[in-house]
């Protein structure tokens, strides 16, 4: 019995017994048309897939390179609108859209409400005001 997945060939084997497992029961409407070796084989094999896909490292998350693009990312993550995010560092929204844009320099007040509320490392927003 394999206690370890060590390829991705061997993770497409083990998935295609339990796909077949799958197709089993659900033909046959439930797990209880499995027999009582085939029900320890496909949790024997989940387990296997489950190790296997706890070990694949998640995609790396490109880091943002500007203000604008960390600011976006920090809306992205509380689920916000820009006005939200105005309001949460209470500036105007008219403000906030003008940074967006370029249009306008992140002050020392916003710098600081950017670090405090947002946790936005200092370092990053000084070099990118």
């Amino acid at each position: 019995m394999q206690y370890k997945i060590n390829s991705e060939e061997e993770y497409r084997q083990v998935m295609d017994r339990v796909e077949s497992y799958l197709n089993k029961s659900t033909a046959h409407g439930g797990f209880h048309a499995l027999t009582s070796s085939e029900k320890e084989d496909l949790q024997h094999l989940s387990l296997l897939a489950e190790a296997w896909e706890n070990g694949i490292p998640l995609m790396p998350i490109r880091q943002p390179k500007t203000l604008v693009e960390m600011l976006e990312l920090k809306m992205y993550e509380r689920r916000l609108k820009q006005k939200d995010l105005a309001e949460l560092l209470g500036v105007s929204a008219t403000r906030l859209s003008e940074v967006m844009q370029g249009k306008r320099k992140v002050n020392m007040d916003l710098a600081k409400r950017l670090h405090s509320v947002l946790k936005i490392d200092a370092g990053f927003i000084l070099e990118q005001a």
